[in-house]
């Protein structure tokens, strides 16, 4: 593996996820305490992730003919673009609440384009970095780098969530904002001036229209990849944060606190993934992804159900989204392995892109979903909604062959 050019599109992911973390926190937080409904603050992601399902459609072409290299630096650059636009937002100026929503909309979509060609283009990278016939390239090898940049990315992500709670606190919204722009722009020219080789090489070109042909494998890990990450977002992205603000009366800190802990828990988890289910080949690996689903759904079916029955409801939602996540992050590094296990070499580009497009479908869905569902019927439909999703997504993978 070419270690260098590894470390420095880590390193990009790494810096870009903090900035996207904290984004998410500072957006949500921020529109919630200036009278935002949970529709509302539901439709402000909606663009974004909308623009992820068209940045995965087109970016896994793009990286095929022009190389990772190009769309990782796009994917930066955009972020830069997104939070300095989002700073000149002044709340004082009386803009008319659909002026604000359509300019912070507009704003995120922009992030939402930088994130998918971020996520394509690293992700896409383990696989085009590893040399064929090393140990590294194996089954179990490419497991754990994948795994490795998962996990750690997503820990990440969760200091991020905390970090938005402590910029809004104590250096303001659009201080926050600036602060995040300058540090990106930092990781930008690092990977621009650093990477000299090894992600510059283009895969196999592709006609645009061979995107959407996929192996059988594929086209049912992608439909399971909505429904599961649906699943997720439907009380994570807005009935979650909601609730501890609302209900519990959380402060901008603890929110963002548990947040954070959540997913830097969710991180570390999908890091040990190849220790915990000490797969040896990829049939056993689709294997699991069945069991750890019915699993994963269970536990959502048990969370649902106590605070339906008003069952120590606080206890039930924090502890048990603990567990969830726990369970949750094991079947998404499964699912982020098989990816790129059924994915030829030459064309692993534009099968993590069409992937990722299905994965951010599901976050679409999820936050649609999420702000409706805790409109009508407060966390508690947002779990039970969670619960019929993961239905879905376990029974998608029951035919996954080698």
């Amino acid at each position: 593996m070419n270690k260098r050019a590894y470390a420095a599109v880590t390193g990009a992911y790494w810096g870009f996820t903090l900035t996207d973390g904290a984004l998410r926190m500072l957006v949500l937080l921020k529109f919630h305490e200036r009278g935002m409904s949970p529709i509302e603050l539901a439709f402000l992601f909606l663009l974004y992730e909308f623009c992820g399902i068209l940045t995965n459609a087109f970016g896994g072409w793009w990286a095929s003919r022009s190389g990772l290299k190009v769309t990782l630096v796009a994917g930066l650059a955009l972020q830069v673009v997104s939070l300095l636009l989002l700073s000149l937002v002044e709340f004082d100026w009386g803009w008319l609440p659909w002026v604000s929503i359509a300019y912070v909309m507009f704003t995120q979509a922009l992030s939402g384009v930088a994130k998918d060609l971020t996520k394509m283009s690293s992700k896409s990278a383990v696989k085009v970095l590893a040399p064929s016939g090393d140990a590294v390239s194996s089954e179990r090898g490419l497991m754990r780098w994948v795994s490795l940049l998962t996990g750690s990315k997503n820990a990440l992500k969760g200091v991020g969530f905390f970090l938005g709670g402590v910029l809004l606190t104590n250096v303001g919204f659009q201080g926050a904002l600036s602060l995040m722009a300058a540090a990106l722009t930092v990781v930008l020219l690092l990977v621009v001036f650093s990477v000299k080789e090894g992600l510059s090489g283009k895969t196999k070109t592709l006609s645009f229209k061979a995107m959407f042909s996929k192996s059988p494998q594929i086209n049912r890990l992608s439909f399971a990849r909505v429904f599961l990450f649906a699943a997720r977002d439907v009380w994570f992205v807005v009935g979650l944060p909601v609730f501890l603000s609302e209900a519990l009366g959380w402060t901008f800190q603890q929110v963002g606190g548990f947040m954070a802990v959540w997913v830097i828990g969710y991180g570390i988890v999908q890091a040990m993934t190849p220790a915990l289910v000490r797969q040896s080949e990829v049939s056993e690996a689709s294997r699991k992804a069945l069991w750890w689903g019915l699993f994963l759904t269970v536990i959502a079916v048990g969370i649902a159900a106590a605070v339906s029955m008003q069952f120590y409801v606080t206890t039930a939602v924090l502890v048990g989204l603990l567990i969830y996540g726990v369970v949750f992050a094991v079947n998404s590094a499964l699912h982020s392995y098989l990816i790129l296990a059924f994915s030829p070499d030459d064309e692993v580009a534009s099968s993590v892109g069409f992937y990722y497009m299905a994965n951010a479908c599901g976050r679409l869905l999820g936050t649609l979903l999420s702000g409706l569902s805790y409109y009508y019927g407060g966390l508690t439909l947002c779990l039970w909604v969670s619960a019929v999703l993961l239905i879905i997504a376990t029974v998608s993978v029951r035919r996954l062959k080698a």
